[in-house]
């Protein structure tokens, strides 16, 4: 397992991080203890985790079930020390979490107190605020975004608070370091900007979708990365189970996240349709298992902090690990490009 530096935190993180957005309702709290034991095993020492968990689906019944599984693993093993832990705050708009209100000084310092307890931890290794209050491009919102309706003052003021918030956080030694989620290059390098006038916490990372895909990263973000040390966590690395071939020809296996969530969030829909099964015959003309080939594609690209895998099943997590030990020639990585310009932005 190789593993990358957060930022300029100093904190070391596995290239692969364990996602756990399916425990607590997909996957028991046995399911999630056997993964966690299972990923530690293999060297994974990064967990990504949120308030708003489970998502398959969501429901206010189930909401935080997901930290309490991770808490209960930290309490029955004494692991919390050899794990980065990083969950998330949830921003504006659901109304069964503190009234939808989003990350404010106010939500963020309840939502904290609440999953270091369903944690039982006394402190969170990488808060990240899981959207912006303001609006933004990610879960298919690009055909219908306008950032021309956002007040720019009124933005910039919530990333000060949010800000000066996790400050107070980080002197409380209740949170170490801070990073965003499904945010845009203008939010990011305003939180950058204002981190550096103020002398507040800097963001570490940004967790955006990035997968064979929707590689939306590959521009103006990645040219962020690169300056200014924030690296990439990439959720749906498989494009929510497309790219592993069980959705193929309109199937929706039993159990499978589709037969719960529908279209995966849009992701499901036929353009996607030609360029995975390319992506299939790639892997299959080089021996490669499909879903280890998308990740093992995610693990080359160099804004890469760690790519987030979730499994429902042991098998699924064996494959998604082991993706760490395949090594794509340049063959396949020619042959991908091929595809990707042929299919730039089917999602």
């Amino acid at each position: 397992m190789k593993f990358n530096t957060l930022g300029r935190t100093g904190i070391s993180v596995s290239q692969i991080c364990l996602g756990t957005m399916t425990w607590g309702t997909q996957n028991s709290e046995e399911e999630a203890h056997e993964q966690m034991n299972y990923a530690v095993e293999k060297g994974v020492n990064f967990f990504d985790t949120a308030e708003l968990y489970p998502t398959t689906p969501l429901s206010a019944e189930t909401y935080g079930h997901t930290e309490q599984f991770i808490g209960s693993w930290f309490e029955k093993t004494g692991k919390r020390k050899d794990v980065v832990l990083a969950t998330k705050v949830a921003g504006h708009g659901r109304s069964y979490i503190r009234g939808g209100e989003g990350a404010d000084a106010k939500n963020m310092t309840l939502a904290v107190e609440a999953s270091l307890k369903r944690l039982k931890t006394d402190y969170i290794d990488l808060y990240q605020i899981h959207w912006p209050n303001r609006g933004h491009f990610h879960f298919r919102q690009n055909w219908h975004y306008d950032p021309f309706k956002q007040d720019r003052a009124k933005a910039a003021a919530n990333i000060l608070e949010i800000l000066e918030t996790a400050g107070t956080l980080v002197r409380d030694g209740k949170v170490r370091a801070i990073g965003l989620s499904n945010e845009t290059t203008w939010g990011i390098q305003k939180y950058l900007t204002l981190s550096e006038q103020k002398g507040l916490p800097r963001v570490a990372s940004v967790q955006n979708e990035y997968n064979l895909l929707y590689r939306h990263f590959d521009l103006d973000l990645a040219e962020l990365s690169h300056h200014e040390d924030v690296g990439l966590l990439a959720y749906s690395p498989l494009a929510a189970g497309i790219l592993s071939g069980k959705y193929q020809n309109g199937e929706k296996p039993s159990g499978s996240r589709a037969s719960i969530n529908g279209d995966l969030g849009g992701r499901l829909q036929p353009l996607q349709e030609a360029p995975t099964k390319a992506y299939l015959e790639i892997a299959a003309k080089h021996g490669l298992d499909p879903s280890a080939m998308a990740l093992a594609f995610c693990l080359t690209r160099r804004f890469m902090a760690s790519v987030i895998i979730g499994a429902t099943t042991m098998d699924q997590l064996k494959i998604d690990i082991g993706a760490t030990d395949v090594k794509l020639s340049h063959e396949v990585l020619d042959e991908i490009e091929k595809v990707h310009r042929q299919y730039p932005m089917p999602l």
